[in-house]
């Protein structure tokens, strides 16, 4: 009788291209926040052209803007403060939303009930017009900005933590633990959040692409980043009377934020994923 040939481990990460290519394209946009700016061909604020809603040309890469300003320097420049400020936005959202969600999990009770019905009631307020209000109100500035970011997006975090943590929470490694005597933190840090970070980190980028797309909306209504600073959206509210000529002004600001926003959508659909042989 043969025998078959025994089955041999294999393990590794499967890439997809479409995750590279996406890949690819944020770690760009990541590179161009952090020295964008100090590679600009002219000051982002420097009129540089006569002509308003300039073509594209040699010396003009992605045209001129309203006031004839290099529109390619601009949004070099605003690379900083859309991915910045949504970057920062989301990891307190993130941070404070997975510690109060693991926390509300394990602790249940009094604290679990009060907690979710409040940030229950928070998140009941639509994003748009919660910012819009306290923007409005406070003032619009790159700490406020990044604030009501967080606030606005804790809520969702909280709830899709804590429903990842309920169920760890009921796992027979979690009760041996607790049964040894282990603390809150022990259970949080130990048992919880390593079997929780696959999913909590895809949330984190889908949350940052909902910022991004929050931030340039308050920006595009006046509220976001303001002169003589500049994010995609405030690019695009500028050169909105662009739209009718077909300006590159108006265009390649809406090209950057798609292709930021896609991007991390591409990229987290297609992380890496872990490959073994039907003997694992």
């Amino acid at each position: 009788m043969l025998s078959h040939p025994p089955l041999r481990r294999r393990s590794g990460f499967q890439v997809n291209a479409v995750g590279l290519a996406a890949g690819a394209i944020v770690l760009f946009w990541a590179i161009v926040a952090l020295v964008g700016p100090d590679l600009a061909p002219h000051p982002p604020g420097e009129i540089v052209d006569f002509d308003f809603y300039g073509p594209v040309s040699a010396r003009l890469w992605m045209g001129s803007d309203y006031l004839g300003r290099d529109i390619f320097s601009r949004i070099l420049m605003g690379a900083r403060y859309t991915v910045g400020i949504s970057l920062a936005a989301v990891c307190i959202a993130c941070f404070s939303g997975i510690v109060l969600g693991m926390t509300a999990a394990v602790i249940g009770g009094w604290f679990d009930t009060l907690l979710s019905r409040f940030l229950d009631a928070l998140s009941s307020i639509p994003s748009k017009l919660f910012g819009l209000v306290v923007v409005a109100a406070v003032g619009s500035s790159i700490p406020v900005l990044v604030l009501v970011l967080a606030v606005i997006y804790t809520p969702g975090s909280y709830r899709f933590a804590r429903a990842l943590a309920v169920n760890s929470n009921t796992m027979d490694y979690v009760a041996v633990a607790r049964a040894r005597g282990e603390g809150t933190g022990y259970l949080i840090t130990q048992e919880i959040l390593p079997n929780i970070a696959g999913p909590v980190l895809a949330d984190l980028g889908l949350r940052f692409v909902f910022i991004v797309l929050l931030l340039s909306g308050l920006s595009f209504l006046g509220l976001g980043v303001q002169p003589p600073y500049a994010d995609w959206g405030s690019l695009v509210r500028e050169n909105l009377g662009g739209l009718p000529f077909a300006a590159p002004a108006v265009i390649f600001p809406c090209l950057a934020i798609a292709s930021l926003t896609i991007s991390v959508n591409l990229l987290i659909d297609n992380l890496p994923v872990r490959i073994r042989d039907r003997s694992d």
